[in-house]
């Protein structure tokens, strides 16, 4: 059995990347079907994202691998960083105008899995088992 890898990006997220790692942080090192849970029952606005981008690594995962084991399906890597920020103004007293940034987030996704032992191999190993054992009599 060998670890197979795949991953996920999400850039330009509407939401401050502070905000956005506190809900990473939540879900690190989990298995998918945990993390899952937990962000539906997260009431953060980052929670959605964060929920999107790890179903899409699982997604990328599940079809890059079929034979995969979903149980085994674990957060390997998730990671947070600073988007791009857009420069706006915000209407002031005297006909001013104030600036300010909106600032956005990447989310960087990274699961890994365990593919399913073949049947066939197991098969395989019980005749080589048995002619062993008939050579030795």
């Amino acid at each position: 059995m060998e670890t197979k890898f795949a991953h996920a990006y999400i850039k330009g997220t509407d939401s401050m990347p502070r905000k956005t790692s506190v809900v990473a942080s939540l879900v690190r090192d989990r298995y998918v079907s945990d993390a899952v849970v937990i962000l539906e029952h997260t009431p953060r606005r980052a929670a959605r994202a964060v929920l999107k981008a790890v179903e899409s690594a699982n997604a990328n995962l599940l079809n890059k691998y079929p034979d995969m084991d979903t149980k085994t399906v674990r957060i390997a890597r998730i990671s947070v960083t600073a988007g791009t920020r857009i420069r706006r103004y915000v209407p002031a007293s005297r006909g001013r105008a104030l600036p300010f940034e909106k600032v956005s987030s990447n989310i960087f996704v990274e699961v890994a899995g365990e593919e399913k032992e073949k049947k066939a191999e197991k098969k395989s190993d019980k005749k080589a088992d048995k002619k062993e054992a008939k050579e030795k009599k």
